[in-house]
């Protein structure tokens, strides 16, 4: 699966205030976050990236390079604007690391699914048994704090929180 949409890459504090207005004019957007992995014992990384979608555009909010601005804690704080992602026992917990918010609005769909009967959950596996797509997981362990990513690094963070938003949809009879 290839991503054909927008992408918008936030790295400059000027940059965070239009996407979190353009943000902020959808009711559902997908969710997901990229930290750099660790590979010693006692090594630990922040989130370095968090992505929020909509149908047609995927903003990229590079925290490693702008910290984690007021206008984006607002909205991940801002019941009225559904966030969905998977696995958010992990991520919310880490971004609250950064600065202390209160999450409102998140579906996380391994729960909303594991409710509905499935089994298997994880973005790969809901990605192919709703949507139909082979999702690949090849970039997840690269270095999400580097100065520039690659073509590779930015499509892979855009479907990761696209599908979440689409996989939401579906399950609602959304098409």
């Amino acid at each position: 699966m290839t991503w054909s949409g927008g992408i918008v890459v936030v790295d400059k504090p000027e940059l965070v205030e239009p996407a979190v207005t353009e943000l902020m004019q959808h009711d559902i957007l997908g969710f997901d976050t990229e930290t750099r992995p660790s590979f010693r014992k006692g090594e630990y990384h922040p989130v370095a990236l968090i992505q929020l979608s909509t149908a047609t555009t995927v903003y990229l909010f590079r925290l490693n390079l702008i910290g984690f601005p007021v206008p984006l804690q607002q909205l991940l704080a801002n019941q009225a604007v559904i966030k969905v992602g998977i696995g958010l026992d992990n991520d919310l917990p880490e971004l609250k690391k950064l600065h202390r918010f209160v999450p409102a609005g998140f579906v996380d769909l391994n729960k909303v699914v594991t409710s509905l009967g499935f089994i298997n959950t994880g973005a790969k596996k809901l990605t192919a048994l709703i949507l139909g797509y082979r999702l690949s997981k090849t970039k997840q362990t690269s270095n999400w704090e580097s100065e520039i990513l690659t073509p590779g690094q930015l499509s892979y963070a855009a479907i990761d929180a696209w599908v979440c938003r689409e996989i939401y949809l579906r399950l609602q009879g959304v098409e």
